[in-house]
């Protein structure tokens, strides 16, 4: 079997993918392509076959239909199978192919290995992005390091989740690589033949240095606008030029621009009509509008790659691939979003939930309350616009760092990086301790234990009282689904009660060896790297602390409008009665504003599906190991707020998804059973907080187990046993 192709030995019946199709076609059209050899689909699959990897990406994506599966059990999917291809040895005979071809075509050079699926960059779809590509790649060991990443990209989350939103068969597709020699351009950037957003015109973007920190959005570029039919420039929209990408020890580094750099363009007005005259060429040649990467180099431009532009046929708006290639962050982007969220967004979020909280309902009048239910709306709406677009994408910091943690240390354990982001004092956790606090007082004074039990007198015990009082005050304000924890002193000293005879919540599992993780994680990095590596571990463990604080922040906002709904609701249950329960928010200001009384809203009349009933003999549930351990107990089903407060101790909380607003009865909770999946879901992260057993991603939970049913969950396999008390798995 031939493993290596040059660019002249592309045939048409080659399986090699479009990129590399597309570099053989650029050179035969005698462009300037940097020297490369492609390693065809075959070279994957005798890869995968060898290594009986097929059979585990079968099972992988068999435990769950794909169809149905959410974005973080799909990470969680793409980084078992990263791990899995890194470990994984390249058969012998293939291996030395590729040394040889190295050898052969760049000798000690830098290379770049990118990926070219058979699927990418069709007609129909574009994978740009979606799959990996590694520049500045050095030495014939971290070559092969590197095939084997961009063959596990094929599995990534963003593909897989592309490929789920176009319909398409996760197994139908293959992965080539071309090993491309590094040009170190003095400029780099990209060309569209035709704008996707104006087909009048082409377009053209360049930045100083590789053309990596365009891709990934950490440097901004030049923009220019040409007219498609004469060439001339339109516009030209300048960059803050201050830095640039060059070659480190490995991969890429910023480095400052020289003054004269920062003030004048990274291309030339002919030097721009240039690449738009290639890119014009490309067009004839592929038969397609085009979207060429490139970089210039002694005043000679180099063509990396060429793709078809498969965005003209849909808006902006349609184009999901847009969603998917946001799950990959920059480092730089992550530390922005960072700045964002902890210095403007979460102190702005606590500003106003204190500003409405202070705001004495009962004394507005009813078209005043309208008003300021309205308003409310309007405030929460921003906070939720706010969350999906700064919050969500910072976790991916959690992403970007256990990524990285796998790719240099290759654990046996894919989720070992977990340990050094837990422990972060989460707001969650900080909550859960004072409820402990407030419980030992109930545990050290037998006669306000009697009174809190008998639902009595407090009035006498006022320290006690102010505790509480405190509690409501910090935590009270907070909803869950839109609907508000009816918190009162009763409420919460119930609530407390169970924890007086508990152990102090933990801050973080514990874990021995967690200052040897982290030495060893810090001693993988060259010393020139070490500012990076520590910087990834703080992206990491603020990404890991606000992926759960943001939620509460933004439940207290949302607590307090439904303050002013339940306001609403009391003024109406008050001059007319008792009145629905499921009644919303906009029925109730339709209510107000008219001076009638409520209309109920009709009921459904779709058939619902009947609860799934389990037999007495046990079954076993199939879920994803969130958080390490084993335990069994009583299931509680927790499906409304109000739930949380039957919740007794050495019960396993069973839920469709664990809220950081309700998560004060964890400490309680001998387990977590939920049936949305992922180790970076609220309900995995709270658990590892506290060490307790979880498993995620179990289909139909909700409906399958219903409260009183004994569970034994097992967190490190992520099963769960329905009607038995077995011992774990050994």
């Amino acid at each position: 079997m031939n493993w290596i192709l040059t660019l002249d030995e592309i045939e048409p019946t080659c399986e090699v993918g479009g990129k590399a199709r597309a570099l053989a076609t650029l050179k035969r059209q005698g462009l300037k392509v940097p020297a490369a050899f492609c390693l065809p689909a075959a070279a994957y699959r005798y890869y995968l076959n060898r290594n009986g990897l097929d059979q585990q990406i079968s099972l992988e994506l068999g435990k769950k239909s794909f169809d149905n599966m959410r974005w973080e059990e799909l990470w969680d999917v793409s980084l078992r199978l990263r791990n899995v291809f890194g470990k994984a040895e390249i058969p012998n005979d293939l291996s030395q192919a590729i040394e040889d071809g190295v050898h052969h075509l760049f000798g000690d050079r830098p290379v770049s290995v990118r990926s070219s699926a058979l699927a990418e960059d069709s007609a129909q779809a574009s994978f740009a992005g979606l799959h990996e590509s590694f520049i500045n790649v050095r030495g014939i060991h971290s070559i092969l390091k590197h095939i084997k990443l961009v063959w596990a990209s094929l599995w990534s989350d963003r593909a897989l989740l592309y490929r789920q939103e176009l319909a398409l068969d996760p197994f139908a597709s293959a992965m080539a690589v071309v090993v491309q020699e590094m040009i170190v351009g003095q400029s780099s950037g990209v060309a569209f033949s035709m704008n996707p957003l104006d087909k009048s015109r082409a377009s053209v973007e360049a930045v100083y240095g590789l053309n990596q920190g365009l891709v990934d959005g950490s440097i901004e570029p030049d923009h220019w606008e040409l007219d498609r039919v004469t060439g001339h420039i339109v516009e030209h929209r300048g960059a803050q030029r201050r830095m640039a990408l060059a070659p480190g020890p490995e991969g890429s580094v910023a480095e400052a621009l020289p003054e004269k750099q920062q003030q004048q363009p990274p291309l030339s007005s002919a030097q721009v009509m240039g690449i738009f005259r290639i890119s014009r060429s490309l067009e004839v040649a592929f038969g397609s509008p085009q979207d060429m990467e490139w970089t210039l180099e002694a005043h000679e431009f180099h063509i990396l790659q060429s793709r078809n532009i498969t965005t003209l046929a849909v808006s902006k708006e349609d184009d999901e691939r847009r969603r998917y290639l946001g799950l990959k962050r920059s480092i730089e982007n992550l530390k922005a979003l960072r700045k964002t969220i902890e210095e403007n967004l979460l102190p702005g979020m606590e500003s106003q939930s204190r500003e409405l909280a202070a705001n004495n309902l009962s004394r507005l009048t009813d078209r005043e309350l309208v008003t300021e239910i309205r308003r409310r709306q309007e405030i929460v709406q921003k906070g939720v616009d706010d969350y999906w677009r700064e919050c969500i994408p910072f976790a991916h910091g959690m992403r970007l760092f256990g990524q990285v943690y796998n790719d240099r240390l290759a654990p046996q354990d894919p989720y070992e990086f977990m340990h050094l982001l837990s422990g972060s004092r989460l707001q969650s956790t900080s909550r859960n301790r004072c409820l402990w606090k407030i419980g030992q007082l109930i545990a050290a004074d037998p006669t306000l234990a009697q009174a809190v039990s008998q639902e009595g007198d407090m009035a006498g015990f006022p320290n006690f009282l102010s505790l509480i009082d405190q509690y409501i005050s910090l935590y009270g304000g907070a909803s869950w689904g839109g609907r508000k924890f009816r918190l009162n002193r009763k409420a919460v000293a119930r609530l407390a009660a169970r924890y007086a005879n508990t152990s102090a919540p933990a801050e973080g599992a514990p874990r021995s060896d967690k200052g040897e993780l982290e030495r060893e994680f810090m001693q993988s990095f060259p010393a020139t790297q070490l500012p990076y590596a520590l910087e990834l571990l703080e992206i990491g463990r603020a990404s890991y602390r606000l992926r759960d604080d943001d939620n509460i922040y933004l439940g207290r906002l949302e607590g307090e409008l439904a303050r002013a709904v339940s306001e609403g609701v009391a003024r109406l249950s008050a001059k007319w009665g008792s009145i629905p329960g499921d009644l919303q928010a906009e029925d109730v200001l339709l209510a107000l504003e008219n001076g009638r009384a409520p209309v109920p809203p009709k009921k459904s009349k779709a058939k619902t599906k009947g609860k799934t009933v389990l037999s007495s003999k046990a079954r076993q549930l199939i879920g994803q190991p969130a958080s390490a351990g084993w335990a069994s107990g009583p299931a509680r089903l927790v499906q409304d707020p109000q739930d949380l407060f039957e919740f007794e101790n050495g019960e396993v909380l069973v839920c469709d998804a664990i809220d950081p607003n309700m998560t004060f009865v964890v400490p309680l909770a001998a387990a977590i059973v939920e049936r949305r999946g992922g180790m970076l879901i609220h309900g995995a992260i709270i658990a590892r907080e506290h060490g307790i057993p979880c498993v995620t991603g179990v289909p139909e939970a909700v409906s399958l187990i219903s409260t009183g049913d004994m569970l034994s969950v097992d967190g490190d396999l992520g099963l769960v046993t329905v009607g038995s008390n077995s011992l774990p798995v050994e």
